[in-house]
């Protein structure tokens, strides 16, 4: 199965769940968006790593980088390996001198891990076919990275919209870098399909 390269774009709050945080990947060579809800723990180590934070004490990601390096295990390549029932699934590829090994990851848990480990991110077709979001423009990453969100109101109804209204509805998302509210219709369109 070809692997799709991509690069870590930003960060969001999330508004609908409290304390997550909307994760940003995009395609290195397209204009896809994978947006990846995570929760807080992960969120900051990310972003300790990125914003070179130094903290008194390793985190568990830091920790795991030291163990790694102390025991001569590197890795090669962090894969975003399956999307099922709302779920992205992870994939450490890693290397040490018996050869390679595979390791199963939370999403959230792997990029966290790339970020120290400077490693590349991959992902399959069917992955961003499922849960990506097409753009059409390349988006701000400093708006990406700090800005809000919207919502809809508290209790607001997607089910009395069809398939085709929650598409249309997904593209204007889409268009206003709404990426949350887009995964979140993506999601429930998924969901109304035949078959799922």
């Amino acid at each position: 199965m070809e692997k799709i390269a991509l690069k870590l774009l930003g960060m969001i709050n999330s508004q609908s769940q409290s304390g997550a945080y909307t994760l940003i990947l995009g395609e290195t060579e397209g204009k896809r968006r994978l947006p990846i809800l995570i929760n807080g723990f992960e969120a900051q180590a990310i972003l300790f790593h990125i914003e070179q934070i130094k903290i008194p004490r390793p985190l568990t990601h830091d920790l795991f980088k030291n163990f790694a390096d102390t025991f001569g295990i590197t890795f090669r390549e962090v894969i975003i390996s399956k999307f099922a029932q709302g779920i992205f699934y992870g994939t450490l590829v890693c290397e040490d001198e018996s050869g390679l090994k595979e390791i199963d990851s939370r999403t959230s848990d792997a990029i966290a891990l790339a970020v120290r480990f400077n490693c590349p991110i991959f992902t399959y077709e069917a992955v961003l076919a499922a849960a990506g979001v097409s753009i059409e423009e390349e988006p701000d990453i400093d708006d990406l990275a700090t800005g809000g969100i919207g919502s809809q109101p508290e209790g607001f109804d997607y089910e009395k919209f069809t398939v085709e209204e929650l598409e249309e509805m997904m593209n204007e998302a889409i268009e206003k870098e709404d990426y949350e509210r887009a995964s979140q219709l993506r999601d429930i369109i998924n969901r109304r399909k035949p078959g799922k």
